[in-house]
């Protein structure tokens, strides 16, 4: 990243080991916050994925992945 962007964590705000991005909207994402899609194992934040409680029970699914669950 350039020099002078901030390197935290765009959920909890936290600079503290901060290595992955958000594979949808590029934002910094730390190990706690981030969330690995069910379907095609990207790594997103929480604002870039949904939760879905089906009969399977909870999977994380990414806004490109859960617009084909029904």
């Amino acid at each position: 990243p350039p020099v002078g962007v901030s390197k935290a964590c765009s959920s909890c705000v936290r600079t503290a080991d901060v290595k992955e991005a958000c594979t949808q909207c590029n934002q910094f994402v730390c190990q706690d916050c981030s969330r690995l899609c069910s379907c095609c194992n990207a790594v997103t934040c929480s604002l870039c994925s949904t939760i879905d409680y089906g009969d399977v029970g909870e999977q994380v699914l990414c806004n490109g992945c859960s617009i084909f669950q029904v």
